[in-house]
């Protein structure tokens, strides 16, 4: 009895979090920096929950869309696609064990159990996702342990999945046609080696004249506007209403790879890889360009200085952060590019120190060492200082 009347007291002592007033709960609001933060305090209460709209950040608008076989036979059937958050987390290691290496994970957030990359568990007190890497037991992560850095949004066609849908998809672009970001939209597929648009006006596929000789690698929007990039190096920007398309990069027959990289609607990066003698390919003949896009001269300037950007490119997109919010000794820093296939940064500047290096390009790093535990569904990656 003695123990249950101790326990009974402490129990009165304990806060009852849902008799806060309006004004402590909009004061408590100021002070959520993310929108996990957000999931965390709607786990508190009921009435925390209602206070707390659920962050837009994490929400997935779907759309419907008609699907097609062989085209231009049209199908009667429905494909849907999302737009899917993305994040980069940082798992903080225990303060006893801060030599141990860095580990991140990147990818999309679902809420629901379907096949993708990240799942939002949110639970009473605590807000986890459940890491779903290929081949591996899935994992649950507690974002209150994680450092996160946003990285935009992707679109992804789901609930359609012809034979070869794996194969031919190579992504899609998506832009609303007002400011308001609702109503009437367009969508650019690149699939099977041919560019499709769709409108919602019209709410059928036509395929896009051809613009390059050679097939399209990636499509990506910025400040209202499609870009694709073709296996040859061109660039086109699209106009979504005429879908005009004006080149604005040509060919480089010395670039092996062309990749377009977006940070947010403040730049667009263009990442051009160079292999200087592909038969005999070794990590040092290999070179980076990047160019950003000046809109207003219609032309790419070479860059040598990302600022405190981090780019990633490789089979989950390409996608942009910033590296200001990561402590200086976590691995990772800004003015660099990581390829998710490839075990280092590239930084501006020669290899070596030696006078046979060209020290105006992008060489692979030897600071850091990445190493990668999964790039398929969810990119997760461990760096180490180098001594």
């Amino acid at each position: 009895m003695a123990e249950s009347a101790r326990e009974n007291k402490i129990a009165s002592m304990m806060p009852e979090w849902s008799q806060l007033n309006e004004e402590l709960l909009q004061l408590i609001s100021k002070h959520l920096e993310s929108c996990f933060d957000v999931v965390h305090a709607r786990s508190v209460c009921s009435s925390w929950r209602s206070s707390f709209p659920f962050p837009s950040g994490l929400l997935r608008p779907s759309y419907s869309l008609p699907a097609f076989a062989d085209f231009p036979q049209e199908s009667k059937d429905l494909c849907t696609f999302e737009k899917v958050p993305l994040f980069l987390f940082r798992v903080r290691p225990p303060p006893v064990a801060a030599v141990l290496p860095s580990e991140y994970f990147l990818g999309g957030i679902s809420r629901d159990k379907s096949d993708d990359h990240i799942e939002l568990l949110p639970s009473p007190l605590q807000c986890s996702v459940k890491v779903k890497i290929a081949g591996c037991v899935p994992q649950l992560v507690n974002m209150l342990d994680c450092q996160i850095l946003p990285l935009g949004h992707q679109y992804r066609m789901i609930s359609w999945d012809p034979q070869d849908w794996r194969r031919d998809y190579e992504g899609m672009a998506f832009l609303p046609l007002n400011e308001e970001g609702g109503g009437e939209f367009i969508v650019l597929l690149n699939y099977t080696k041919f560019l499709f648009v769709l409108t919602s006006a019209e709410m059928r596929w036509m395929r896009l004249k051809q613009i390059s000789d050679d097939s399209c690698k990636g499509v990506v929007t910025f400040r209202g506007r499609f870009y694709a990039v073709f296996v040859n190096g061109d660039v086109f920007v699209i106009d979504p209403y005429s879908l005009e398309a004006t080149l604005v990069m040509s060919s480089h027959p010395w670039a092996s790879s062309t990749y377009l990289v977006s940070s947010g609607n403040d730049e667009l990066f263009i990442v051009e890889k160079i292999i200087r003698n592909e038969v005999y390919y070794i990590r040092s003949d290999c070179r980076l360009r990047v160019s950003r896009l000046d809109e207003e001269a219609g032309k790419w300037v070479e860059v040598s200085d990302l600022g405190d950007r981090v780019l990633f490119v490789g089979l989950l997109g390409n996608v942009s952060c910033s590296a200001k919010e990561l402590p200086d000794n976590c691995g990772v820093s800004g003015n660099s590019i990581l390829f998710s296939n490839e075990p280092y940064f590239y930084k501006y500047g020669p290899i070596t120190g030696s006078v046979e290096d060209d020290p105006n390009c992008w060489t692979f790093s030897r600071e850091n060492v990445v190493r990668f535990l999964s790039t398929f569904s969810v990119v997760a990656l461990q760096l180490v200082c180098q001594a």
